[in-house]
């Protein structure tokens, strides 16, 4: 299509064509360039496959038609690999699979025992370049890691360590002989966090195994119920003795000083009457019927000429306050 205008001759086809080409290698060139990073992402760029460059969360450009690409990893999520079960629906009421796996699971102990152990990894990507570049397939490689790292820890241990208190241990061990091997092979894998999830002897053994358990705390709870009466008892007899000790000791210590008091009194009283006999011993005479005549009740005096006392008592009175005074 063609206007004439004066002596001018404009072509609009010949313009929409070249601006329509213009708009659409602009659309290609942005359609394919243009990339955007999550806020929990690292974008990591190749240049026809070879590593460049990293890119931040936000709206970046890269050369299009192919000649960089890139991979993005998240490098905030934490990330979970199960060992010996399965998650079928994590929610309020987690979902499970009901199938086995033992080859992940049975383990051998140091006494030589078989238990079945259930348990997570959870971890985060700390370096993307080494996640993507070092290790061919970093998960498959991060699982037969764990369960080399826990069989060696498992067969360390008996049986009954890792049933019941060397749980924590072991999963703390394996975290950290883990964690050593992932960084030997530059993995760029950080560990969060190894926990058993569930362990327990194989279901073949498993009934005789919780008859022995049952035996061992049968066992402990007689010993603790004999250290409780022992407890009770032996503190108890000791206090008894120490008090039946304390009162003889105090028995004697009385006895001794009301001795020496008694001494001491005889050897005063001895020497005033070696002074004055007549008048000590009249002052011991009257002192001692002082003690004794408030305690009795009925005085006789008689005449020293009588000779027969009998018919001088009222012997129906006598006791009653009654007879001679």
């Amino acid at each position: 299509m063609q206007i004439y205008m004066g002596d001018r001759v404009y072509t609009i086809q010949g313009k929409v064509i070249r601006w329509s080409a213009y708009i659409i290698v602009i659309i290609v060139l942005l359609a394919s360039g243009l990339y955007s990073v999550g806020a929990d992402e690292v974008g990591v760029i190749q240049r026809f496959g070879k590593y460049v460059r990293q890119t931040q969360p936000g709206l970046h450009l890269k050369v299009p038609f192919g000649i960089e690409t890139v991979k993005k990893v998240k490098v905030k999520k934490v990330f979970k690999e199960e060992f010996g079960f399965r998650t079928l629906k994590a929610d309020i009421r987690t979902a499970y699979s009901t199938n086995r796996f033992p080859d992940e699971s049975l383990m051998l102990t140091g006494d030589l025992n078989v238990a079945d152990v259930e348990w997570i990894v959870q971890y985060k990507i700390k370096n993307p370049y080494n996640y993507l570049f070092k290790i061919q397939d970093p998960v498959e490689t991060l699982r037969a890691m764990s369960e080399a790292v826990m069989r060696r820890v498992v067969g360390d241990r008996s049986v009954t360590e890792v049933l019941t208190v060397g749980r924590i241990e072991i999963a703390n061990e394996v975290q950290k002989g883990l964690q050593e091997l992932l960084d030997n092979f530059q993995s760029g894998i950080q560990l969060v966090t190894v926990k058993l999830q569930d362990v327990n002897p194989p279901d073949a053994v498993k009934s005789a195994f919780n008859e022995v358990n049952r035996a061992k705390q049968d066992k402990e709870k007689m010993i603790n119920e004999a250290w409780e009466d022992y407890n009770k008892r032996i503190p108890r007899a000791k206090g008894e003795a120490e008090q039946m000790i304390a009162e003889a000791q105090g028995y004697a210590l009385k006895r001794v000083n009301r001795a020496l008091g008694d001494v001491a009194l005889f050897k005063e009283v001895y020497k005033e009457y070696r002074k004055a006999p007549d008048v000590t011993r009249r002052r011991l005479y009257l002192e001692t019927m002082n003690d004794i005549l408030p305690d009795i009740k009925n005085i006789y005096i008689v005449d020293e000429k009588q000779k027969a006392l009998l018919p001088m008592f009222d012997i129906g009175t006598t006791g009653k306050g009654g007879g001679a005074r």
